[in-house]
């Protein structure tokens, strides 16, 4: 490992993950929705409408939707329409993923 990089190898699919992940959350309206889909995951309701995270983060629709398709594309969150409202939930194998991560890290 020269220069602090690190190089994964071209099969390391959890490290492309991982960097896909991260992009997406480097935003903060991406990283707030996130954090908020986390918050209410354990209710017992596990999806948040977009209306709500409109308000959240006071922004239009046309850029939530943007952020909702990044963190879609990232494999961050789950979409599912129910007539015209879209209801997003966190997609729980990345979140372990992720979880994992953080916690190997934490444990060296």
């Amino acid at each position: 490992m020269r220069g602090g990089r690190v190089n994964p190898k071209k099969n390391d699919a959890d490290v492309t993950d991982l960097a896909l992940a991260f992009k997406a959350l480097s935003n903060p309206n991406r990283l707030a929705a996130y954090l908020e889909l986390l918050r209410n995951r354990g209710a017992s309701v596990r999806t948040c409408a977009m209306q709500d995270l409109m308000g959240l983060l006071k922004i239009g629709a046309p850029t939530l939707s943007h952020h909702i398709k990044e963190m879609v594309n990232a494999g961050l969150i789950e979409v599912e329409r129910d007539g015209k409202f879209i209801r997003c939930q966190v997609n729980e194998p990345t979140r372990q993923r992720l979880a994992r991560f953080f916690s190997a890290k934490a444990e060296r």
